[in-house]
């Protein structure tokens, strides 16, 4: 076995027994308007922020007027804080007026056997 290969299965064992002994922790979700200097531009871009998840596999995913969104996705990789959580980004931009005309927009954190956790705003209570 490679050392790189021993490091990687030293990690996933470690983690594997972090996850028995902590459990799964649900990120926390934040979730950013577009600016108004944005809109006025034409563009709305919104950052969904989560933080302190556990484990690492955590994905986050848009929906835009209650359909699923993946155009106009750009995620960020986990990143593992010094209190051993994950915390990660994803931003979507979509053309002014359809942030104005979405009714709501959605960011969701979900993981496989558990249940997502959701952030919405809604374009007409965000003040511009």
């Amino acid at each position: 076995m490679t050392e790189r290969k021993k490091k990687y299965e030293d990690y996933r064992t470690f983690q594997a027994g972090w996850t028995k002994q902590v459990g799964v922790v649900q990120p926390t979700l934040s979730l950013l308007p577009p600016s108004r200097v944005e809109l006025e531009q034409g563009t709305a871009a919104l950052l969904c922020l989560a933080t302190g998840g556990f484990p690492s596999d955590w994905k986050l995913g848009w929906k835009v007027g209650g359909s699923s969104r993946s155009a106009g996705v750009s995620d960020s990789p986990g990143v593992l804080g010094k209190d051993g959580t994950y915390s990660r980004s994803s931003a979507l931009t979509l053309p002014a007026d359809q942030w104005r005309k979405a009714g709501s927009v959605s960011c969701e954190a979900s993981r496989s056997g558990q249940t997502p956790v959701t952030q919405t705003l809604n374009p007409d209570q965000c003040s511009e």
